[in-house]
């Protein structure tokens, strides 16, 4: 969340910016509940000392002066037992106006309403020229027999699948490679809690707001649908010392994503499912302007890398202010060329933070004068599967229906080059 402060003194930059990401956000009623639970905690706070110094006073007091002092402190519990409540009632309205309100993007974001009005900043590659008739990744994964659909849709509902013989090791290959990648850069490998408390939910920025997104079992827990959340949560509620950052965590996750606002988008095979993998990115750094910009900028070049390493065109686009989540100052998203859609998808999203998600959960530094502050939080995927497997196979097709593995998968792979139909494997 943002400061309060920053809002008092700044409201119409915050309004501008809940303007410019389409949010509806009521700053102005905000800031009266704001003064309201100011005036009523200042009320509270003298009435507590006005009891305490009379309670000290009445022991010493004589008879005739006892009875007046004990009526008047009466009148004080009296005021209190009416003031508490009231001030409860203003702080709990005060937190759920606060949680509603979005972060001000970046000066430099783009305007626009959704994707289509995102800017195009970088392109990669070619797209590949077929002489023959391209299938796409459902006609591949069916003819190569490694994605069964329509088994998926019987035991898991509408968007679910199984991948197996190579796409299952396609897929466990993707995974370890890329965390292989992190790890050589510095980043923590970390295994992540996949079912969590709803306030790493809020700590994250997912909720409230992400209801329509968020698988919630009878525990009351949330299925994660990004190992964000709970990275971002590892360190909720700690002090750590400006010395030990910028920490950087690679986090391994299964995914879980009910995307109910999402229904008719997208939904043919495995771009947008419900359940899937994927490493994460998640950087903790001082809060500072630059070093989240150059931060920023190390995570979109990881997954750049990884991108390039597996030799498909992609294009980087900075995305807009209506794209734009409740949390992030600015995003940029890689978009790999798929031939089955004719276009670019999304397969990576790097997004700024700044103190939004500390502020939720706390997550504070010590700096070299002492003075406590909260940190910047950034995040990128560094690869989202099954999502990759669609430009992977689409790309490197053949004209047999065959699949060749892109060469640095192979060592993962246990040294095979090709995939090919279940036909010509009998």
């Amino acid at each position: 969340m943002l400061d309060i402060a920053y809002i008092r003194e700044h409201p119409e930059e915050v309004k501008r910016g809940a303007a410019k990401k389409r949010f509806q956000a009521d700053i102005d009623g905000l800031l009266e509940v704001d003064r309201q639970r100011r005036e009523t905690q200042r009320r509270v706070e003298d009435l507590r000392a006005e009891k305490n110094r009379r309670s000290k006073e009445i022991p010493g007091l004589a008879a005739e002066e006892r009875q007046a002092a004990v009526a008047a402190m009466r009148q004080v519990d009296k005021e209190l037992k009416e003031m508490e409540p009231e001030l409860a009632r203003l702080e709990k309205e005060f937190e759920a106006l606060m949680l509603q309100v979005p972060n001000v993007p970046a000066d430099d974001v783009p305007d626009g309403v959704d994707d289509k009005d995102n800017l195009e900043v970088k392109r990669w590659g070619e797209p590949r020229k077929f002489d023959f008739e391209p299938l796409d990744h459902v006609a591949l994964g069916e003819k190569l027999d490694i994605i069964d659909f329509a088994r998926g849709s019987r035991v898991g509902g509408s968007r679910s699948y199984f991948l197996k013989n190579e796409g299952a090791l396609l897929e466990t290959a993707l995974l370890r490679w890329a965390m292989d990648h992190l790890v050589k850069k510095g980043f923590v490998p970390m295994n992540v809690p996949m079912l969590v408390k709803p306030e790493a939910m809020v700590g994250g920025g997912f909720l409230p707001g992400g209801e329509d997104s968020v698988y919630t079992v009878d525990t009351g827990q949330d299925l994660i649908g990004t190992a964000e959340v709970s990275l971002v949560a590892y360190h909720a509620g700690e002090i750590l010392d400006q010395a030990e950052l910028p920490k950087h965590y690679a986090g391994f996750s299964a995914c879980f994503r009910r995307e109910a606002g999402a229904a008719g988008k997208d939904t043919r095979g495995l771009y947008r499912v419900h359940q899937f993998y994927k490493i994460e990115q998640v950087i903790i750094c001082r809060n500072d302007v630059e070093e989240s910009r150059r931060q920023h900028d190390f995570l979109l070049s990881n997954s750049e890398e990884l991108v390039q390493a597996l030799g498909l065109p992609y294009r980087v686009v900075y995305v807009c202010g209506g794209d734009l989540g409740r949390p992030q100052v600015r995003k940029h998203d890689i978009e790999t060329w798929m031939p089955g859609r004719d276009g670019y998808g999304e397969t990576h999203s790097c997004s700024t933070i700044h103190e939004f998600q500390a502020r939720r959960s706390m997550i504070r530094y010590r700096d070299k004068e002492g003075k406590v502050r909260y940190g910047h939080t950034l995040n990128n995927t560094a690869l989202a599967s099954p999502r990759i497997l669609i430009p992977i196979l689409e790309n490197y097709q053949q004209a047999d229906g065959s699949v060749v593995i892109p060469e640095a998968l192979r060592p993962y792979m246990g040294g095979l080059e090709v995939i090919r139909p279940k036909e010509a494997r009998s």
